[in-house]
């Protein structure tokens, strides 16, 4: 026994019966009171029961952003059912993590989220645990997982219903309601059947636009599809608007030349205008004396285009090129010589005949007739005329009246036939 000891002891020998009793409350009180300030504040003291006590249990944490006065022991409930307990509180930097304690009779979903809720207006905090309704379950909620502050929240607070609805009901638009109502009743009186026609012009335009919804749906695809072909051209577009500064400069330094320029257009354009209403009628005059001639060009049809393939092979056509063979040809004519065909042909008036009777004209020499004698051909034997008519042949052509006769009384044909010789 210490010194100090001996001298409480004796202290204590010397207190009467009635002091020792008071101060034996007093060391009660003071114990009672250091206890109590050993504690934070009555959230620290462990509250009794809580479900998931004993059995198989596992424990799981989630992180949260604000945890409001959500305390040790609340209740942890899915669907609505209590089911864990809130087994732990703690600091994790700047969040707040929650160990959960629930029975393995739980299944979950891997990413099961949590959030903080209320059992009624006054009522205590819980936390409720559900699958993921924006995304497919995956996996099962096992001992030792962790619920991210990204799968967490919390349901608003009365105080902050409260608070928000009073600044709508103090600095909000309601007190402008009465306003708004008045003027509208100013702006309606006395228009009654406008508005009714206002809105029967409203429903004709709104069963328009659902009527042509599929060519409203067509335009915006189209500018949607516009815009992607211009997105997908946006360096040429932003190159041109690049140069397009200098493209205004160099219209700027020449605005002098257009300016004269345009002006001299505009006196062109005065001038022209003058010739054409001077020469409006002849053109007109012009325009109907070509009129036959066109006519008959577009009568002619495909006659005239293939007649100027004669132009470059004349006298002969392109089929003649085909009889020459080196330097002869072989050709048979037939040349109509008849008088009235020819004065037809020049124009000039005929008789009843056929003969031309324009004044003056002179009467034909007969022809002289030949008296060359031809060689003796091989074999004894000379060639003899196979027509009757008379004739005469030089070298190997032939003059006579030929076969052919256009008519009696009519002169004759002139036929030639060349076999042979140079081109």
């Amino acid at each position: 026994m210490t010194r100090h000891t001996a001298s409480l002891l004796a202290a204590a020998s010397r207190i009467p019966r009635r002091g020792l009793a008071g101060l034996a409350r007093t060391a009660v009180a003071v114990l009672a009171v250091g206890s109590l300030a050993a504690c934070q504040g009555a959230y620290d003291l462990p509250l009794p029961g809580g479900a998931a006590q004993g059995g198989d249990v596992y424990h799981v944490t989630a992180e949260f952003a604000d945890v409001l006065d959500l305390v040790p022991q609340s209740a942890v409930k899915v669907d609505e059912v209590t089911v864990g307990a809130v087994e732990k509180i703690e600091l994790n930097g700047w969040t707040a993590r929650v160990t959960l304690r629930l029975p393995k009779s739980v299944k979950l979903p891997d990413n099961a989220i949590a959030s903080l809720h209320q059992t009624s207006l006054l009522g205590e905090k819980y936390v409720e645990l559900a699958p993921p309704t924006d995304s497919t379950p995956e996996g099962s909620l096992s001992d030792g997982d962790n619920i991210p502050i990204g799968r967490t929240g919390r349901n608003p607070e009365v105080e902050e219903v409260l608070s928000a609805m009073s600044l709508l009901l103090n600095g909000g638009g309601v007190a402008q309601l009465k306003v708004i109502e008045t003027e509208l009743n100013k702006a309606m009186n006395g228009n009654e059947s406008q508005i009714r026609d206002l809105v029967g012009q409203l429903d004709t335009f709104v069963s328009g636009l659902d009527k042509q919804k599929s060519e409203i749906v067509r335009a915006i695809e189209g500018i949607d599809r516009l815009s992607a072909r211009i997105a997908a051209r946006k360096d040429d577009l932003a190159k041109a608007v690049d140069t397009l500064p200098q493209g205004l400069k160099v219209l700027a330094d020449q605005r002098r030349q257009l300016t004269t320029m345009l002006e001299s257009l505009s006196r062109l354009g005065a001038v022209g205008t003058k010739v054409i209403n001077a020469s409006q009628d002849d053109t007109v005059a012009n325009l109907k004396a070509i009129s036959p001639i066109l006519s008959q060009l577009n009568r002619a049809g495909d006659d005239l285009p293939k007649s100027m393939q004669l132009l470059l092979t004349y006298p002969f056509p392109d089929e003649a090129v085909k009889t020459i063979k080196g330097d002869y040809t072989n050709l048979w004519a037939t040349a109509d010589m008849n008088l009235g065909t020819v004065s037809n042909n020049l124009g000039l008036p005929t008789a009843p005949g056929g003969k031309p009777t324009g004044p003056g004209l002179p009467s034909l020499p007969s022809l002289p007739k030949p008296t060359l004698s031809l060689p003796q051909l091989p074999g004894g034997s000379t060639p003899s005329s196979t027509t009757s008519k008379s004739s005469s042949c030089s070298m190997l052509i032939c003059l006579g009246a030929g076969e052919a006769s256009t008519g009696e009384g009519e002169p004759s044909w002139l036929t030639l036939f060349q076999t042979g010789g140079a081109a």
